[in-house]
């Protein structure tokens, strides 16, 4: 079967045209439990990449991004463990009700919510920002709780059987309690209830945390609660009117919280849902990212590797459904640069391009404005390594700006250690003992050469003397960087400049 030719973002935009009304809205939202892992970057970009596409076709929109901090503390992230003792006593509380470890936010969840801010800035995404305590706070749930609290079989059997649960515990109910005495959300009962009010006791045991006994009562006006998640969800799409939201692939598994969103709205809702859509996991060389198992590299390591654009770029290009493995390392970042170069030069208006090739010209137009860059980043990495002043690398690259903006990047990626091991030398003439092949290769080169006429003069001159390519390609390198590899032989002359190089060999 032909895939379809467009890009992702192209038939999903149709289809909200097609069975939505303007303004279109766009929802997606995170837990704040911990900081921020490249994984986590689907939740807002993909969004961010829909509300874009549509806004350029003149389509009204908002994007409502919401920060579930109302939910439940339930680990200790590995790279919190020095704040354990500090963290432990908070578990099972709302994230919005944790004291935050390092004292610069008023709670956990905000701290690592103004990480999420943060980033987006860098990524220059910018949704209407909402925090789940305060919509809750503000009562916007309150008539959807009401809703399943007077229809709570109704919604335990939604539940049930969209989870492909025979059956759900005797005490499952809709809304989460916050125990009074000690503050927990994880672990509350609730032992009855009617419509506006429920009786509960903190008595559960989750394996993290257990429940401090205490029994009391509340009403929902006062908001003393948090809907559970699998009506939380399909309820705050409910709250903000919501066009379409996206979802990781295993919330749209057989059974998952996707299912049951669709079973809220159809059964219990009985209105059309909005269009969902599922992204593949992000992982690092082949890895699934994930918070809590400390795999994976944080956000802020990938923003200090790579350029906001190319990571937009990189997470757009792809089907939306396959899953992307990110490898800041070697010489899957170089590729990475060089695709994107070539995606800012191809045009599609009105012209006939391949599939490949449109996803990639529409992804770097969802990444970007313009192209910040114009020298290729193997080039840059090897101007570095032979000058050293990047001053004098922009100038002789023609690319001042570019460079100035890619050093960072240049920098980190090398002291990571993560550069090939072809890019990792200085030049170092060195004298070996048969320099008459080299020496008589050098008095061919001259000064008008490119580098690719260059790189056609080694095997033309190989060819000649009768000896291997790859032989000669190595005595050059050893007499030019004292090792037997290195960056492409042609563009390396070119760079340190024929005639320094014709002089170097001919005066050894």
């Amino acid at each position: 079967m032909e895939k379809e030719p467009r890009h992702w973002v192209e038939i999903l935009s149709d289809r909200i045209v097609a069975e939505k009304e303007e303004p279109y809205i766009i929802t997606s939202g995170i837990t704040t439990s911990g900081s921020l892992h490249v994984g986590t970057l689907c939740e807002f970009l993909f969004s961010s990449a829909i509300e874009r596409y549509l806004k350029d076709k003149g389509y009204q929109t908002e994007f409502h991004f919401i920060a579930d901090i109302y939910d439940a503390f339930d680990a200790v992230p590995i790279n919190l463990m020095k704040y354990e003792k500090q963290l432990t006593p908070h578990l099972g509380k709302p994230l919005c009700n944790v004291p935050d470890p390092e004292g610069c936010h008023e709670s956990y969840g905000e701290h690592f919510f103004s990480e999420a801010i943060d980033v987006m800035k860098i990524l220059e995404v910018s949704p209407k920002l909402e925090r789940a305590n305060q919509l809750y706070s503000e009562g916007r749930f309150d008539s959807l709780a009401k809703f399943f609290l007077k229809n709570h079989e109704e919604a335990k059997k939604a539940v049930s059987e969209s989870s492909l649960k025979q059956e759900l515990p005797a005490e499952w109910n809709a809304s989460m309690p916050v125990c009074q005495n000690c503050g927990r959300i994880a672990t509350t009962v609730v032992t009855e209830f009617d419509e506006n009010s429920y009786s509960y006791k903190d008595t559960r045991d989750v394996g993290y945390t257990k429940g401090c006994g205490y029994e009391g009562e509340n009403k929902l006006s006062e908001h003393k609660y948090k809907l559970t998640w699998r009506l939380h969800w399909p309820s705050w799409m409910e709250v903000f009117h919501t066009s379409v939201e996206g979802a990781g692939v295993d919330h749209h598994t057989r059974g998952g919280s996707w299912d049951t969103a669709l079973a809220v709205y159809k059964d219990l809702f009985k209105k059309e849902p909005p269009i969902g859509y599922k992204f593949g996991f992000i992982l690092l060389k082949g890895k699934k990212y994930s918070k809590s198992k400390g795999i994976g590299l944080g956000v802020t390591d990938i923003l200090d590797l790579i350029p906001p654009e190319l990571i937009k770029y990189t997470l757009f290009r792809p089907d939306i459904q396959e899953n992307k493995d990110i490898d800041p390392t070697g010489y899957n970042l170089m590729r990475a640069f060089d695709d994107y170069a070539y995606a800012s030069r191809i045009d599609i208006s009105g012209k006939e391009v391949s599939r490949a090739d449109r996803k990639k010209a529409i992804a770097f137009s969802l990444s970007t404005d313009r192209m910040k860059w114009k020298a290729s980043f193997a080039d840059l990495l090897m101007y570095k390594q032979l000058y050293g002043d990047w001053r004098k690398v922009g100038e002789l690259l023609q690319d001042s700006e570019g460079v100035e903006y890619l050093k960072p990047y240049v920098e980190k990626w090398i002291a990571e250690e993560f550069a090939p091991e072809e890019y990792v030398f200085s030049f170092q003439p060195t004298k070996q003992s048969d320099m008459a092949l080299v020496k008589e290769f050098a008095g061919r080169l001259q000064d008008a050469m490119k580098a690719i006429e260059i790189h056609n003069l080694v095997f033309e001159f190989a060819r000649e003397k009768g000896v291997k390519p790859e032989d000669l390609f190595m005595q050059l390198y050893r007499v030019l960087l004292n090792k037997e590899k290195g960056p492409r032989m042609g563009k390396l002359i070119e760079a340190i400049g024929v005639n320094r190089v014709r002089r170097t060999i001919e005066g050894m």
